[in-house]
């Protein structure tokens, strides 16, 4: 197993961010304009620089062998993003809708992405969890900065439980979660957004099957921290490859909200 540290992170903050189902709603406030910015010892962190509403390149890779990252605490242990795979998702398909999730947020702001070969040297890592639990997690480190203002991301993990099942697309069966829908609300969390509530958003702790596209909170949310992309005028999540079917979700999938844990 390769241990992965950031030694030149003096200072480190770790966000749980997952949906979760759990047997009782929990409450939670909405975010002024349906999104609220992850915060991590108190501090607002995006890629690219330290101003609010400048855009960014961020790179990303699967994991391809086993990883494991010294003090986060989330993904801590990564397996390759093949043990997620099965033979209703094969690895092509899980690396399709990556890229389609990705694009996602593209659209929306002044964001762009770009695939590595070497999970080691991405600013966000994918992968299945090593010892698997809940659904979906993300972890987010930011790197030492100025006492004051916005923090730089210096590395992400997204991760997804092997142990459930996935699918492609909307059926109505919210027990088994749409593998883009909780690409496009990790990878929020891994370019600086938090939950602003239970629903409404896909940044909602609440797995929802109601739409597939970015709702207003959102995108008001992801521009605030890169700004508009070019192609601001288009639909979210329009892909000429996919398209989703729009089923009213269940009553009955309750979610928990993100815990910040600072280290």
């Amino acid at each position: 197993m390769s241990a992965i540290t950031k030694a030149r992170c003096s200072m480190r903050a770790l966000a749980i961010a997952a949906l979760l189902p759990l047997a009782l709603p929990l409450a939670a406030n909405a975010g002024e304009g349906g999104y609220r910015l992850l915060k991590l010892d108190g501090y607002k962190v995006k890629w690219g620089e330290h101003t609010l509403g400048v855009g960014a390149s961020i790179s990303y890779a699967f994991a391809d062998e086993a990883m494991r990252f010294e003090g986060a605490r989330n993904c801590s242990e990564l397996a390759p993003m093949q043990v997620l795979s099965s033979e209703s998702l094969p690895l092509e398909v899980l690396e399709r809708e990556t890229a389609a999730a990705f694009r996602v947020w593209e659209r929306a702001a002044n964001l762009s992405f770009y695939r590595l070969a070497d999970a080691r040297k991405a600013d966000i890592v994918i992968g299945a969890q090593g010892k698997p639990i809940g659904r979906a997690f993300a972890n987010v480190v930011y790197a030492p900065g100025p006492q004051d203002g916005v923090r730089l991301i210096d590395q992400a993990l997204v991760c997804f439980n092997p142990d459930h099942r996935w699918k492609v697309g909307f059926d109505g069966d919210t027990d088994v979660y749409d593998i883009r829908y909780t690409l496009i609300h990790e990878i929020g969390h891994a370019v600086g957004l938090d939950h602003p509530g239970p629903e409404g958003q896909i940044m909602g702790f609440r797995y929802t099957e109601a739409f597939a596209e970015l709702q207003p909170g959102d995108l008001r949310g992801i521009r605030q921290l890169y700004g508009p992309s070019a192609n601001a005028g288009e639909l979210a999540t329009t892909d000429s490859d996919t398209q989703r079917a729009e089923t009213p979700a269940s009553d009955d999938a309750e979610d928990t909200p993100a815990t910040l844990s600072i280290n």
